[in-house]
């Protein structure tokens, strides 16, 4: 029977990184305790500590993606106001110019249509 692979939460592996660099216990022990290996857990503790910089760079980030939100906002706010104008003048110009003539229908049979 085939075991199916274990899916971690970010939690979860945040809570072994750091307790994996507490040292209070060896990774044998936490490997143990976790039932997870060894090399995972360095692993995790290797990715912990390469994006523990992008914590405190998280309002920079927000406040940037912000602006450029607003940027966009502001942007298509631009386009519907002009759309909205030429949709305005549009309306006008075919208010104020007369219908168009129907158009005769074609029917089969006509001297148009005659088939030899």
């Amino acid at each position: 029977m085939r075991r199916t692979r274990r899916k971690f939460t970010a939690k979860f592996k945040a809570k072994v990184a750091i307790e994996a660099l507490q040292e209070r216990m060896s990774l044998q022990e936490i490997a143990s305790k976790y039932e997870i290996h060894p090399n995972q857990i360095s692993q995790w503790k290797r990715q912990f500590l390469d994006g523990a910089e992008s914590v405190f760079e998280g309002d920079k980030s927000a406040k940037e993606e912000q602006k450029e939100l607003q940027q966009e906002q502001d942007k298509l706010y631009k386009k519907i106001g002009r759309l909205q104008v030429e949709n305005d003048f549009l309306k006008k110009v075919w208010a104020s110019h007369e219908p168009l003539p129907k158009a005769k229908s074609c029917v089969y049979g006509s001297s148009y249509f005659e088939y030899q």
